[in-house]
This record gives structure tokens, C-alpha cells and sequence, in this order.
């Protein structure tokens, strides 16, 4: 069986497990340690704290610093209320593409580096390859963060990572953070008739909401004057907001889902500590004066560090390299990259297929785009 039939078959395989970021990775990351241990590969599964998922640590060779890191996250979208023309959970080709859900987001770059395991067994000399699949990135990269935390606590630090995000294998060196909070709001409920006898949770929610949006403007005047993000600043977007029961009950509870985008750590710390001020200072002084017992809580959903470039860069030069690719380019969307450069490893993020498919309904996966990233890999195992 050629690689490029290898790879199909693992991929199969590995779009099968429905791993929703909701429920369990395990039997995937257990299948993933099968193919990994066949090759000779040391092999650490790390147990999430919840218990029911688990990041996967493998390596081929020496276990040493200096490593080259292949890396990608392990959990999908979900894929209620889309019309898939097909399970989406079987992969079905299609007029050259491989549709299912994962295949470019990211199980296609997953299955590539298994198939590939073997040949860079038979490969590898002193500098060792590690193989990195995580749980939780599309809620949070909360699987990255952890596997991050266990490689500082080995005193383990890869030299280079390739994040294997779809970019159609153009190299991205550098993205935004991506900072998501929910604040949650507790007012004093009692009668529309009577507003001056309760707090309403809506109405401060609607007061945080304006404040965020002149945090929102205050930021485009403080973008670096080298910023190369488009748009060069900080950005801020409110994504949902609920609260309330009925149009004639003060609402005793509210929250506004939100998130920034931060192109410097500066700018995050400028967000929190104003909207802080502002609560402390102003909303819960008015809230508690009608009930002491009123909060404004700010929830961290998550808080993912970009990507930065960087002159010196062994990623991008070794990743150009082996596609011929001349320079580099940013992206919109946020990765895992960020944690494992704060590491101290060089990192791009290069891979096969397109973020226009990725969680949508009829999600796909090019067979050209696949074999590019073969012939990547294949050059990487030739090096070696």
C-alpha cells in the first residue's frame, strides 16, 4: 500500500471516533498510541483532569531537548443543526476531496504524520521526533496548556514544532492571542413596575457591554507601529449576551459572553484592569446599594497566547526548506502554536486543507492538498 492509501485508511479510522470536544478522546488517542508503539515510538498518554480525555507524548529517538515536534489537536466541532450531505463521522471521497468532519480541522495532518511514523523510524539518528496530539483546543487549547505544563515539568524543550492547522501548507509564522470570558451578573429580582426596588442584571450587562465597546476603540489608537496583523490592534468582540425571564421582571440575572484578540500582552492587562475599575468603582457601588449581596464575576474561559514572529525562526527555515516556500505569512485564526513557543521552541503552523472548510457542514479534505503535506513529511523523514 502506497502512503497516500495509508494515510487515507488512518484517516478513516480516525474520523470515525467522533471526538466533539464535548466527550471522550481516549479510544482515539488509544488507536493513536496502537500505531505509535508498532513504530518503535516511546509513548505517554496523559490523562486529562477530568478524567475522560487524554493528550498523547510520543517520541522516536533519543529523549532529548532539541526535538522537532509534529502537533495537533485531537477534538472537532459538533455538527448539530449543519446539513451534511454525508455521515460525518465516514469518510466518503468525493471528485478528489475527502469529506468528514476533521478531515482538514485537523485529523488529515494527524493521519499524515502516522503514516509517515514507520519511515521516520527508519530514519531517525541523534535528534529526536515527537509526535504531540491534544485534547480540548477548539474550547480553549486547555489540552496543549497541560501537555506544555508536563514538558516544562520534564525539563523537555523541542527545538522546532510544526503546528499542523489547515493553511493550504503556506507557512504562518505569527497570529493573535485569543482571550475569551464570560461575566456573569447577580442583581435582586421583583416587578417591572417597580425598578427602583430591585437590581436589574440586564441593565448592567448593557452598561459593561458600552464600556467594552470604548475599550474597543480606545485599542485601535494604541497598535505598535511595527504591528504586522491586520488589523494591527487589539481587537474586542461581544459574542453573546442573555439575561432576564419576562418583559415584566427585573432580572436578577445576567451574562455577556466576550473575547479580544491581543497583538501585545499590554493590551489585555489595559482591557481587564479598566472594566475592573469600572465595576469596582461605579456598577457594584450602585448594585449594592439597593442589595449588598450583588456581583459582577468575570469568568476566564480561556486565555491562548499568540503567535509571534520572530527574526531567527529554525521552524520556518527548515519548513521552507522542505516546500520551497519562499517567506511567510499570519493568519487570522488562533492556534496551540503560542503555547509551545512560550516554551521556547520555534514554531510555525503548516498543514493541508483550508480554514473556509473547517466547521462547516460537507467539511473536506483535497487529495492534492493531502499529498503536499506527504511530500513535506517525506523530506522531513529524509533529513533526519
Amino acid at each position: 500500500m502506497d502512503t497516500l492509501a495509508r494515510t487515507i485508511e488512518i484517516l478513516r479510522d480516525l474520523v470515525a471516533f467522533p471526538t466533539v470536544s464535548s466527550d471522550s478522546n481516549q479510544d482515539l488517542i488509544a488507536y493513536i498510541a496502537n500505531l505509535l508503539q508498532d513504530c518503535g515510538a516511546t509513548v505517554d498518554v496523559i490523562t486529562a483532569p477530568c478524567g475522560n480525555k487524554a493528550n498523547l507524548f510520543a517520541t522516536l529517538g533519543p529523549e532529548v531537548d532539541g526535538g522537532i515536534l509534529l502537533s495537533g489537536h485531537s477534538d472537532v466541532v459538533p455538527v448539530t443543526d449543519q446539513n451534511w450531505s454525508s455521515d460525518p463521522f465516514a469518510l466518503t471521497e468525493r471528485d478528489t476531496h475527502l469529506f468528514g468532519r476533521g478531515t482538514c480541522d485537523m485529523k488529515g495532518f494527524i493521519a499524515a504524520t502516522l503514516a509517515m511514523a514507520p519511515y521516520f523510524a527508519a530514519q531517525i539518528k541523534a535528534r529526536p521526533l515527537h509526535f504531540a496530539f491534544t485534547y480540548d483546543e477548539e474550547v480553549g487549547c486547555f489540552g496543549a496548556q497541560h501537555l506544555a505544563q508536563k514538558l516544562q515539568d520534564r525539563g523537555l524543550t523541542p527545538g522546532v514544532a510544526i503546528i499542523g492547522e489547515p493553511t493550504q501548507m503556506r507557512i504562518i509564522e505569527g497570529h493573535k492571542g485569543c482571550y475569551e470570558y464570560s461575566t456573569h451578573f447577580r442583581g435582586l429580582e421583583g416587578h417591572g413596575s417597580a425598578p427602583d426596588l430591585g437590581v436589574n442584571a440586564v441593565e448592567f450587562a448593557v452598561k459593561y457591554v458600552a464600556r467594552l465597546l470604548e475599550l474597543k476603540q480606545a485599542l485601535q489608537g494604541m497598535a505598535p507601529s511595527d504591528s504586522p496583523f491586520d488589523p494591527p490592534w487589539t481587537t474586542v468582540n461581544v459574542g453573546a449576551m442573555n439575561g432576564g425571564v419576562a418583559h415584566n421582571v427585573i432580572a436578577s440575572k445576567a451574562q455577556v459572553d466576550w473575547e479580544m484578540r491581543p497583538v501585545q500582552a499590554s493590551d489585555a492587562e489595559f482591557v481587564k484592569s479598566a472594566l475592573r475599575q469600572t465595576c469596582e468603582t461605579d456598577f457594584l457601588p450602585k448594585m449594592r446599594t439597593v442589595h449588598p449581596e450583588a456581583t459582577i464575576e468575570l469568568e476566564t474561559i480561556g486565555e491562548v497566547a499568540g503567535l509571534i514572529p520572530t527574526d531567527k525562526n529554525e521552524a520556518r527555515q527548515i519548513v521552507s526548506e522542505l516546500t520551497g516556500a519562499n517567506g511567510a505569512d499570519l493568519v487570522a485564526f488562533g492556534t496551540e502554536a503560542g503555547i509551545f513557543q512560550a516554551l521556547g521552541t520555534d514554531v510555525v503552523v503548516c498543514g493541508p486543507g483550508s480554514i473556509e472548510q473547517a466547521h462547516k457542514a460537507d467539511e473536506f479534505l483535497s487529495l492534492d492538498q493531502l499529498s503536499q503535506c506527504l511530500t513535506m513529511l517525506s523530506r522531513l523523514g529524509d533529513r533526519l
